[in-house]
């Protein structure tokens, strides 16, 4: 970038004849996707529109029974919120990563029953050791994805069956032991969580912490390593993809009002991850919003609540897969209008990615203009002569032998 003549600092455009928005992301990497900022209406749009059929769910709700939204009532739909928040971002995390966690909910299945048979040594003391066992297989599952660079799904699902081996080893539902009730501090529950998703949202908005948290995600060949800051990021995203998971599940336990039943939590997987696509998270990874895991999980826990208060029963396999088919359609509305807007400047190849140049092979600078005739590589007599320039005399020492010749 110059400067101009006045040598006050204005960046100049004029001299190299590209936009200021191409100079501003000349220098980002196609390597690790699109160069320039995502664009955000997208997601502004469909949050709106969530917050809107919240609204409707809600009012519906209320309409049905107005218990449900005050008093205990409120207080158990916000654990339940909350609860289930913890597994959207512990879905949304992974998923943001690139490397989806489908492993969430069998841990939170499997960390429900071990709180239920340990709660009565009190919370902390039934806590720690899941909270413990949980990092450490977030670690060996974000070991497994990086240094294989395998597919997160598919290194999570081995994972999820190892789980559901220890689910399986109860053959019956788990009564709650201890006394911890959530309910009493519900609000700061919620809060929490809406504090942790909106803050998540915010920070995933700004276009280096966006880029870096996806930075797992391919861009040419999926099988290509995506270096060694990619790696790290994303073990660390699926250690505390499944530290989250573990929480809600703990949550859900407590909240819940009857025994907790051994099964194999891939209910709750799929409610989870179809919440963070309806939230308006891409299933490529990299790209999301910054309300809408709040509302959507907000929704779909009001939706609940509804059909139980209508008498409905309602499988979460059925919720999940709605949720999950609508989050697919989503997506696309996502990567079509949420990709950066083209470049001003037109990117023309210098050279293979990673050859040294600037932009890993692509310079924006335009091309130059078409060169002028060679110039003459030897001199002519300036004084006029009556033979062409090539054939006179002080070319020649000897005379000339077709001089002769009629030719």
């Amino acid at each position: 970038m110059g400067y101009d003549e006045t040598g006050r600092g204005a960046p100049m455009e004029a001299s190299s004849g590209v936009p200021a928005a191409v100079l501003e992301n000349v220098f980002d990497d196609p390597s690790h996707g699109e160069p320039g900022r995502d664009r955000m209406a997208v997601h502004v749009v469909w949050e709106l529109l969530l917050l809107v059929g919240l609204a409707v769910a809600g009012w519906l709700l209320w309409r049905e029974n107005p218990d449900a939204l005050r008093g205990a009532g409120l207080k158990s739909l916000l654990v339940d919120v909350a609860g289930l928040g913890m597994l959207v971002l512990a879905a949304g995390l992974s998923l943001r990563a690139a490397a989806v966690n489908l492993a969430v909910g069998p841990v939170a299945v499997a960390a429900a029953l071990h709180f239920a048979e340990q709660g009565d040594r009190g919370v902390w003391a039934a806590l720690l050791p899941a909270l413990v066992v949980a990092a450490l297989g977030g670690l060996a599952l974000g070991l497994a994805v990086v240094v294989l660079h395998v597919p997160g799904w598919a290194a999570s699902l081995a994972g999820a069956a190892g789980v559901i081996v220890y689910i399986e080893r109860r053959a019956a539902p788990v009564v709650v032991q201890g006394g911890y009730d959530p309910r009493p501090t519900a609000i700061y529950l919620f809060l929490g969580f809406a504090a942790v998703a909106v803050l998540g949202g915010l920070l995933g908005a700004i276009k280096p912490v966006r880029r870096l948290v996806g930075r797992f995600r391919p861009v040419a060949d999926p099988a290509r390593r995506r270096g060694a800051v990619a790696a790290i990021v994303t073990a660390l995203a699926l250690v505390a993809s499944t530290v989250l998971a573990m929480l809600g599940g703990v949550l859900i336990a407590a909240n819940g009002s009857g025994p907790v039943v051994p099964d194999t939590g891939l209910d709750w997987t799929v409610l989870a991850v179809g919440t963070v696509l309806l939230a308006g998270t891409s299933a490529y990874g990299r790209r999301g919003g910054i309300f809408g895991a709040l509302f959507a999980v907000g929704l779909v826990e009001v939706f609940l609540a509804w059909a139980a208060a209508r008498g409905w029963t309602v499988s979460r396999w059925a919720v999940g897969g709605a949720t999950l088919a609508a989050g697919l359609v989503v997506t696309r509305l996502v990567e079509a209008l949420g990709r950066p807007r083209p470049l001003g400047g037109a990117a023309v190849p210098v050279g293979p990615p990673g050859d040294g140049t600037i932009s890993a092979g692509w310079a924006l600078t335009p091309s130059p203009e078409p060169a002028d005739a060679w110039p003459s590589v030897l001199p002519v007599r300036t004084t006029d002569t009556s033979v062409d320039a090539w054939e006179a005399p002080r070319w020649e020492n000897d005379p000339r032998r077709w001089d002769a010749d009629d030719r």
